[in-house]
């Protein structure tokens, strides 16, 4: 952290020491040392002459910055002090714990006990001032947030609304209105004028994300939601470059056309949509359908979409013309799936009454009625020859299909409940599928219906799959955040991670909730039902895979207008890139950020700024603070959920 006037930079460790550096000639002039556990966080007092500090040995100590003495010793908490702040006035300190009390001190009278205020019902990890300094406001994981009356110690406001653990707060510059960052991905801005009155500001879906699609060509994400959205990723950054809105309810499904350059959905509203991905523009909206549409597919040769609908028929379309060629129409039910042959002469169609329909792309005629299942079909797939189709049902069952003649050639049986996914490997030679309601995924050999392998493991109901590019593994996913890499050849699983997500509950037709990215990258793309969209790196350790997060969308973006960042100096790529995604053009030699008058931000303070900004835009795990890096690690008395709250919420404790 650098002292108000810039004139040194102080460095909190967890070995228990702060560096106090000169920033003239990035000398260090003092070593703090004193407390007995690591240090959690740092402030400055407001004209610079005091640093403050808090420690997991429960105390907090005041430092004379000309000295390197330690003024007070500050003992009241009973457990870890996770943070401390100065009000703009500077004659209070305020720390927070895990004692679940925040604690005002004077440090008029050196440092005397104050007040107590009784926060929240977990430990209180997050609070700041308000900056006339006459109120504070807490966060806690008990969804809560909190503005206190410095002066009496009462609760002025509960503000209800989070539905995860609140990571963040702080006040506007004028004080008239509070954010509040939560694990639920929401940021939430409270009115104080209007008794904390709020409203929520989201880069990411505010509901599940209901399908997830990946461009090579482009690098890009595309996942849509139940919130009406479609949103575009940069799949390096994490950024939300575009959201494309139109859908008056869920949307469904979405698919890139052969070329990448146009985007297909469907939904509820019962509309199918084709967008333009490079300018975000809505090129048709292709009506017919009565009912919910709840599959999209483009054909091989990107001329045609094919829609299917609850009401019963599938509809071909025509790109170049946004006209519709042919209504097929045959199901007794509703139709789930469509799906293009690899040649793109026929098209498939499955749903609730158990039947698949095969069509003639060119006349619209049915040329096979394939029957056998005795329940609903959920997923249909050709296989990369187009000589096969498999089919996932509700009567537990898999059937491969031979799509010449119509016969069924294999019945695999052994699933305990449903069956509503299978796909083909790359290479055609195998089919797996997977109960979402049995927990289990299964690898069948094609030619001879044998089960290979049997895979066990998941805990929480499974909601995708897919084969690696190279087609070596298989990942599977749960919306409740469980994921398994799974060995296709052995039938071992190589690699599990649960980070935890909201409870799933029942079949979502349609859902696309795992993609792998392109072959030359280990890495793959999820969707959850809170709304966000994740990317995985994959890191093969022996006969296990590493799982690590790369960035998770999240909130908040820097707004950048009439900005260049050309000819600016000191800026890496990454730099550049992330503000020209917020809008920066043009020329100039210096960036300018939403400028008035006279008023222009240096380009220091905008990447400043920017890079402040970034852990809300995308969450990098990849990165590792120097906090958890450097001089040891935590004390051993920490346990594993005081760690695992300090990995949270730690910061560069600068």
């Amino acid at each position: 952290m650098y002292s108000p006037d810039g004139s040194t930079f102080a460095v909190g460790l967890l070995d228990g020491t702060l560096d106090v550096y000169a920033t003239s000639n990035w000398e260090r002039t003092w070593i703090l040392s004193g407390h007995g556990d690591g240090v959690s966080s740092i402030s400055y007092s407001p004209n610079g002459d005091r640093i403050v500090s808090s420690s997991y040995d429960c105390t907090v100590r005041v430092w004379d910055i000309d000295t390197g003495d330690c003024l007070y010793i500050i003992i009241g908490h009973t457990n870890y002090v996770y943070g401390v702040a100065y009000p703009p006035q500077g004659d209070v300190i305020a720390s927070w714990s895990e004692d679940k009390t925040i604690r005002l001190w004077d440090m008029e009278t050196g440092g005397l006990y104050l007040r107590r205020l009784q926060a929240h019902n977990g430990g209180a990890i997050i609070a700041a001032f308000s900056p006339q300094g006459d109120q504070v406001v807490s966060g806690d994981d008990d969804m809560v947030v909190r503005v206190w009356d410095v002066e009496t110690g009462e609760c002025r406001h509960t503000m209800t609304g989070h539905t995860d653990e609140v990571r963040k707060v702080l006040y506007s510059p004028k004080g008239d209105h509070i954010a509040s960052f939560g694990e639920d991905g929401i940021v939430r801005l409270w009115n104080m004028g209007l008794s904390g009155a709020f409203r929520q500001i989201s880069n990411c879906h505010n509901r599940t994300v209901h399908s997830i699609q990946y461009s090579s060509k482009r690098n890009q994400i595309a996942s849509c939601s139940l919130d009406s959205t479609i949103r575009l990723w940069d799949a390096v950054t994490g950024v939300c470059w575009r959201t494309l809105t139109g859908h008056s309810g869920a949307v469904c499904t979405i698919s890139y056309s052969p070329s990448e350059d146009q985007l297909i959905s469907c939904g509820e509203d019962t509309t199918v949509r084709l967008w333009d991905v490079e300018s975000g523009a809505c090129l048709y909206i292709l009506t017919g359908h009565t009912e919910i549409v709840v599959g999209v597919a483009f054909s091989p040769q990107g001329n045609q979409v094919a829609s299917a609908s609850g009401d019963k028929t599938v509809r071909l379309w025509d790109v170049e013309a946004g006209e519709c060629l042919h209504v097929l129409a045959g199901h007794s039910e509703a139709v789930y799936v469509v799906r293009y042959s690899p040649q793109g002469n026929q098209v498939a169609s499955a749903g609730a009454d158990g039947t698949i329909q095969l069509w003639s792309v060119a006349t619209g005629d049915c040329q096979h009625s394939l029957t056998g299942h005795s329940e609903a079909i959920l997923r249909i797939e050709y296989s990369p020859g187009g000589n096969q189709i498999a089919s996932a049902s509700e009567d537990t069952t898999v059937r491969l299909w031979d799509v010449k003649t119509g016969a069924c050639s294999h019945i695999f049986i052994g699933h305990q409940k449903e069956v509503t996914f299978v796909v083909y490997s790359p290479r055609g030679d195998q089919v797996v599928s997977f109960s979402a309601y049995d927990k289990t995924l299964r690898i069948w050999d094609k030619e001879s219906g044998e089960c290979r392998h049997t895979l066990t493991g998941h805990t929480k109901e499974i909601a995708d799959i897919a084969y690696s590019p190279r087609g070596h593994l298989i990942a599977s996913w749960s919306n409740e955040g469980e994921a398994r890499l799974w060995d296709v050849e052995t039938g071992d699983c190589r690699g599990t991670l649960d980070y935890g997500g909201p409870p799933q509950t029942g079949i979502t037709l349609g859902l696309r909730a795992i993609v792998w990215m392109s072959p030359d990258i280990d890495s793959f793309i999820t969707g959850g039902r809170n709304g966000s969209v994740r990317v995985w790196n994959l890191t093969e350790e022996g006969d296990q895979y590493r799982i690590r997060m790369r960035w998770r969308s999240s909130n908040g973006q820097l707004g950048v207008e009439d900005a260049c960042v050309q000819g600016v100096k000191g800026l890496s790529d990454l730099d550049k890139r992330l503000l020209k995604q917020r809008g920066a053009t043009g020329e100039p030699n210096l960036l300018r950020l939403r400028e008035t008058g006279k008023n222009v931000m240096s380009m220091v303070s905008v990447v400043s700024k920017l890079k402040s900004s970034s852990g809300t835009t995308a969450s990098n795990s990849s990165s590792t603070s120097p906090a958890t890096s450097s001089r040891g690690t935590l004390h051993n008395k920490l346990n594993k959920r005081q760690i695992q709250r300090h990995l949270r919420t730690s910061r560069y404790i600068l």
